[in-house]
């Protein structure tokens, strides 16, 4: 009888492991799509305190601060379809830097603009070369990833990549960033975002125009989709009008040091 306790004792000890390591493995391994509430009347949105916390430990960044009303733009840039040229005329014109994130495929077929973005101030950023989501794939995978796009990225501009990581779609989780981090990336998110992406369903200048004013706040980083007409065509009027309200446009390097950030050329 002794014997029999035992055996069902040291079962359970062994059962009660295994589903505390499940549990903690799926938590660490919980692939997490970014998203974050609409801010509202110049308030910062909040993600809540699971989100916040895993981005701010682990060299992320969705957000500036709430003291100053600075504004981050960044676009990602899959691929092109005609609209960056005119974002670069308007970016230029008003003196406003970006950080725009890049895949394989516009590196490929667009070298003559990764070389205006490099020399006219902005920083390139990696958004991977494939595309993938990158809390589904191996270290190696993901070392692939980044490391093609660095690479063409030397190539055309003979200079080294700026380490800021966009994973696709927002998709993390813990080893993501561990992997990031490991690779010197600074994972950058964002704070204001809305559906732009869709070529087919493009409403207008007015329309992005309208989704910036109502959600912006100090310290936004906003995301932007360079295949998006409506972006390219509301800059120009959107950018005095933002900082007419008091914003000012900033490198993402801001965020970085307590130095004053490089100036835009």
């Amino acid at each position: 009888m002794k014997l029999a306790l035992n055996f069902r004792f040291l079962k359970l000890t062994v059962l009660t492991f295994l589903l505390c390591f499940i549990s903690v493995y799926h938590a660490e391994a919980k692939d997490i799509g970014w998203g974050i509430p609409k801010g509202e009347n110049h308030e910062q949105p909040w993600p809540g305190k699971e989100f916040d916390e895993i981005v701010r430990q682990n060299d992320a960044y969705y957000i500036g601060s709430a003291d100053e009303k600075v504004i981050y733009l960044t676009f990602d840039c899959g691929y092109e379809n005609g609209n960056t040229p005119l974002i670069l005329d308007v970016l230029k014109k008003h003196e406003v830097p970006a950080l725009f994130f890049v895949t394989g495929h516009f590196l490929d077929e667009n070298a003559d603009l990764v070389k205006r973005m490099a020399n006219e101030g902005h920083i390139v950023g990696n958004h991977t070369w494939h595309h993938p989501d990158l809390a589904k794939v191996t270290k190696e995978k993901f070392n692939e990833e980044l490391q093609l796009v660095e690479d063409k990225y030397k190539e055309i501009t003979g200079q080294e990549m700026v380490r800021y990581l966009r994973p696709p779609e927002g998709h993390f989780n813990q080893q993501m960033l561990d992997f990031a981090k490991e690779r010197g990336y600074y994972t950058i998110l964002w704070s204001l975002a809305y559906m732009d992406w869709n070529v087919d369903q493009q409403k207008g200048a007015d329309y992005a125009y309208n989704q910036i004013l109502a959600r912006i706040h100090p310290g936004a980083i906003i995301l932007m989709h360079s295949i998006s007409s409506d972006n390219a065509e509301c800059l120009d009027k959107l950018i005095p009008e933002l900082q007419k309200e008091g914003y000012e446009f900033k490198s993402i390097q801001y965020l970085m040091t307590e130095d004053a950030p490089v100036p835009f050329e």
